[in-house]
């Protein structure tokens, strides 16, 4: 069952941006505004992006190395890489678990934008009195059948892509999706810049600002940096595999660490990129950017109301909504799918058609009781469990994991990684980087992981 053909991607733009839009999803969207503006703006976005270079950039190296090197998907990755009863290769079996639970939810959340869409391109932003964009969100996570329908939909069309080969199936639609999606974005924050707020917007998102930074109703010091690190580590949704399967997919034409910048420029371009869409609109309609996810459901969707072509820009930004939650969707598919296929040794057609059966059986205890039904510390739905087992645990463990591995000698060890990461033209790996990688980012990550872990219940 191990030895059926590797498949290849067509080229590297291919396997950036597949990456990307594995990387790119809800998160970039209203997670960084929102983290943002709830951290004194501009500020923020500077230790963002230096912990981006301290933690994600290597992390990420790592999974794309391991990938390569093993020329498997998560779930068989180890057993290419170590010796027969290694302990590492139980965390195979979690990465499995991870990217299934991880689509538990945010399969019902991209059908969510998928509705969302049909509403602003039929008008129903307009034909909705301001007060009640509330109760519209609710009606759509209360009516469980109907959502049911757009899920079943959204997995059938993922893994039917997935079904097909590699470069015909979901590298050519992830390549259309992502420029769409860039083009589109575009548009949107150059229709921000000549809103009446841009300025307030802008200045506040993107001039460092003293008064901000201290500003006590903020999180204080520690708490903006804090912040920034945690967002800089979960963006790239490094932990459970998800970047190593496309690493498994490429030659070794070109070194990693220059890929993991490339993949980690693109991806913060989109989280930056919203924020020029979202500040200048919030500023100009007088709405809270600290939301959360109420601000993509609830105010956007005010904001459409009332904005001069309403209508167009409505639909623009739940397209590109839609598009970002699907190539999380597509990108996570295939892994769950490689995963089966390297267990069972089935056909892609088969290992879909049951991978896309399971899937859409676990997404439904989030749609029929996403948002209530439950109260487990700060916890308080089927999707806020999820969202926390993956999120808090699943990732951060992981990737504390693969650090691990990458950099003891019990595990594949630093030479290994280091000879795999630098085959090929581009950036490398520098030895000195070995005791940073070693011993100082394993810390890191256990903090993260412990401050993550007991967060919902303090």
């Amino acid at each position: 069952m191990d030895n059926q053909p590797r498949e290849r991607l067509g080229s590297r733009l291919g396997f950036i941006l597949l990456s990307v839009g594995c990387a790119v999803g809800m998160g970039n969207v209203w997670k960084f505004p929102t983290i943002t503006g709830q951290n004194g703006g501009a500020f923020f976005v500077l230790f963002y992006l230096l912990f981006l270079v301290l933690l994600g950039i290597p992390l990420m190296t790592m999974e794309f190395a391991l990938g390569r090197a093993a020329q498997k998907s998560p779930v068989r990755l180890y057993h290419e890489l170590t010796p027969k009863g290694s302990p590492f290769r139980a965390h195979g079996y979690a990465a499995l678990a991870g990217n299934v639970i991880l689509m538990m939810f945010y399969v019902p959340v991209c059908a969510w934008t998928i509705v969302y869409f049909w509403y602003a391109l039929t008008g129903k932003f307009q034909t909705t009195a301001s007060a009640d964009f509330g109760a519209m969100f609710d009606g759509m996570i209360g009516n469980p059948l109907a959502l049911a329908l757009v899920v079943l939909g959204v997995t059938a069309v993922g893994f039917f892509v997935c079904s097909r080969s590699l470069q015909g199936g979901l590298e050519r639609v992830t390549k259309i999706m992502m420029v769409a999606l860039f083009v589109i974005m575009v548009a949107l924050a150059v229709n921000s810049f000549t809103l009446s707020g841009a300025g307030e917007g802008l200045a506040f998102y993107l001039l460092p600002n003293l008064d901000n930074f201290l500003d006590p109703s903020h999180n204080g010091i520690i708490g903006v940096i804090t912040a920034a690190m945690n967002q800089a580590f979960f963006t790239l949704s490094i932990g459970i595999g998800s970047m190593a399967i496309f690493g498994s997919f490429i030659g070794k034409e070109h070194a990693l660490l220059g890929e993991s910048v490339r993949v980690t420029a693109l991806d913060t371009l989109v989280a930056l990129l919203a924020g020029l869409i979202i500040f200048p609109a919030c500023a100009t309609f007088d709405v809270e950017v600290t939301a959360g996810p109420p601000l993509i459901f609830i105010a956007l969707p005010r904001i459409f109301h009332d904005m001069w072509g309403g209508v167009v820009f409505g639909t623009l930004f739940f397209i590109f909504m839609a598009f970002a939650a699907l190539s999380t969707v597509f990108a996570v598919f295939q892994n769950i799918l490689s995963c089966v296929q390297d267990l069972t040794g089935w056909s892609k057609g088969r290992a879909s058609l049951v991978c896309g059966v399971g899937v859409f059986l676990l997404t439904l205890p989030c749609v029929f009781g996403g948002l209530s039904g439950l109260r487990l510390g700060k916890l308080s739905s089927v999707l806020d469990v999820e969202d926390y087992l993956v999120s808090n645990i699943l990732l951060p463990l992981g990737a504390l994991i693969f650090t691990i591995f990458c950099t003891w000698k019990r595990g594949w060890g630093f030479e290994n990684f280091m000879t795999e990461a630098n085959t090929g033209k581009g950036m490398k790996i520098k030895r000195w980087m070995y005791g940073y990688m070693k011993y100082v980012l394993p810390v890191i990550i256990g903090v993260l992981f412990v401050m993550g872990a007991v967060n919902p219940f303090i």
